[in-house]
């Protein structure tokens, strides 16, 4: 059996911590996506999707580390994914408004 590399804990992790940035999106932005229902929804799952992607990013861990054991060479790009996933997810954790204030600002000046 092939054993996994974490590329798809480190995927969830970082989807599941972008979802709870919708939250902090300004209404005009979020409205654009057709996202002003979901927003409200995400505020509320805000604390269970981060915790969400804090078990992915340990079970992708818990993959690498048992791909290792059992002499299944684990690949770059997992481990690159992997530790990008804890990146994001620590942003989303540590400053989320500013993270939701610097994504508004560059996507609202595309749409210009």
């Amino acid at each position: 059996m092939k054993q996994g590399t974490g590329i798809s804990a480190s995927v969830g992790a970082i989807l599941s911590s972008l979802a709870s940035l919708s939250c902090c999106l300004p209404l005009g932005f979020a409205a654009a996506l057709g996202a002003g229902a979901a927003s409200a929804l995400f505020t509320t799952l805000r604390p269970w999707l981060l915790a969400v992607s804090v078990v992915l990013i340990g079970f992708g861990f818990w993959q690498q580390r048992r791909a290792t054991q059992c002499a299944v060479k684990g690949r770059l790009v997992g481990q690159v994914l992997l530790w990008s996933a804890v990146a994001v997810v620590l942003g989303m954790i540590l400053f989320p408004q500013q993270i939701a204030g610097f994504l508004a600002d560059r996507l609202g000046d595309a749409g210009r």
